[in-house]
C-alpha cells in the first residue's frame, strides 16, 4: 500500500502569526482584501475581523496564522464609525450602490435629527438590510434579493453606545459618527433614522474608524501591501503580536504559580484573586486577560465565583507570537 496517499499535505505559504490592519479602500470586498494581503506575505492562513460593505472604507484587522482565534474578541469589541446620510432617496441596499425605491422632498432641520436620536442608542432592536449575508432558510438574504425574491428579515438586538450629529454640510446630507457593539448595521441605522425624521434616505459615505484595540491611526492603505513587480514584498514586521487584540479585555495579575495551575486546566477561585480582580472586568461571566509580569498567560472566564480558562497560549520563538494550545473553541 502506498502510504503517501495518506500523508497530509503541507501548507502552503509562510507560517506567519499577527494582526495587519488594512486601510480598505471603496469598490472592494473584504475577502478581496483578505485575499490580495495573504498572497503578498505569501501566508498560509489569514482572515478578517469584521467584513466591510464594498462601499466602505477603513479599518479592516487581517489576521494571520493562530491571529485567526482572536477573530471572536476582536469582533466584539467597540466599533467607531462615520458616516454620510443622504436624505430624499432610499435605496434598495440602505446606500449609493443600490437602486432608487423611494423619493421624498422632506429635509429633516438639525433640531429634527437630534431629537430623533435619543430613540437609536443604547439597547435597540434593528432590521438588518436586505442585502446583508444574513440566511433566510438557509440562502443568503443578498442572493435572494439579487434574485428579484421578497426578502423578510426579523429585527435583532443591537447596542449603539454613541451616536452623534457631527455636521451638515448641506439640507440635503448630514454626517454623522457611531460607536456600536458587533452586528450593529450603519445602513440600516441610517435608514431608519431618516424614517424617524419623516423622510428617506440612505449611506453615500462610510469610514470604519476603529475595531476594538485597533485604530485608524494604525492602518496601511492596501497599495501599500499590494505585491508589484517594482517594489519587494511586505515585511513580516508589519504584523501586530497576537495579544494586540485582546488589549481592551481587562488584565488581570497572576503569580507564576497561578498562572501554572491555570495552563493545567484548573481554575482558581476568584477569593485568592481579591484585590486583582479589575474594576471594569464583569464576575458574572466576563473575560479577562490573564499575565504572569508582562507574559500573555491566556483569555479566562469569571464565572461562579471562579476564574476558568478558556483559551491558553503557547508562547513562540518568534517576538510577540503566540500559539492558542487549549480552551474552549
Amino acid at each position: 500500500m502506498n502510504n503517501r496517499r495518506y500523508q497530509k499535505k503541507k501548507p502552503k505559504g509562510q507560517p506567519l502569526d499577527g494582526w495587519l490592519i488594512v486601510d480598505k479602500p471603496s469598490g472592494i470586498g473584504s475577502t478581496d482584501v483578505v485575499n490580495i494581503v495573504k498572497r503578498s506575505f505569501d501566508a498560509q492562513k489569514a482572515g478578517h475581523g469584521g467584513t466591510l460593505d464594498p462601499l466602505a472604507t477603513g479599518l479592516l484587522p487581517v489576521a494571520f496564522g493562530s491571529a485567526t482565534k482572536t477573530v471572536p474578541y476582536v469582533m466584539d469589541g467597540t466599533k467607531q464609525y462615520r458616516f454620510t446620510l443622504k436624505f430624499g432617496e432610499a435605496r434598495d441596499t440602505d446606500d449609493a450602490d443600490g437602486q432608487v425605491i423611494a423619493t421624498s422632498d422632506e429635509r429633516p432641520t438639525d433640531e429634527a435629527i437630534q431629537a430623533a436620536l435619543p430613540a437609536f442608542q443604547g439597547d435597540i432592536m434593528q432590521v438588518p438590510p436586505i442585502y446583508s449575508a444574513i440566511k433566510v432558510n438557509g440562502e443568503r438574504a443578498y442572493d435572494m434579493a439579487r434574485e428579484g425574491q421578497e426578502v423578510v428579515l426579523e429585527a435583532r438586538p443591537a447596542r449603539i453606545d454613541r451616536f452623534e450629529l457631527e455636521s451638515r454640510p448641506d439640507a440635503d446630507t448630514a454626517v454623522f459618527i457611531v460607536e456600536s457593539g458587533k452586528g450593529v448595521y450603519m445602513r440600516s441605522l441610517a435608514r431608519d433614522l431618516a424614517k424617524a425624521c419623516g423622510t428617506v434616505g440612505h449611506i453615500t459615505v462610510l469610514r470604519r474608524l476603529r475595531v476594538g484595540p485597533f485604530l485608524e491611526a494604525q492602518a496601511i492603505p492596501l497599495d501599500k501591501l499590494r505585491l508589484s513587480a517594482d517594489t519587494p514584498p511586505p515585511s513580516p514586521d508589519l504584523l501586530l503580536p497576537v495579544a494586540t487584540a485582546l488589549a481592551d479585555i481587562p488584565a488581570l495579575a497572576l503569580t507564576e504559580a497561578e498562572a501554572a495551575r491555570l495552563m493545567h486546566g484548573q481554575a482558581i477561585s476568584l477569593v485568592e484573586l481579591m484585590g486583582r480582580i479589575p474594576g471594569n472586568a464583569n464576575p458574572n461571566n466576563g473575560l479577562v486577560r490573564a499575565m504572569a509580569g508582562e507574559r500573555f498567560v491566556g483569555l479566562c472566564r469569571l464565572d461562579e465565583g471562579l476564574m476558568k480558562p478558556e483559551r491558553l497560549v503557547a508562547q513562540q520563538e518568534t517576538p510577540g507570537a503566540a500559539l492558542f494550545i487549549s480552551g474552549k473553541e
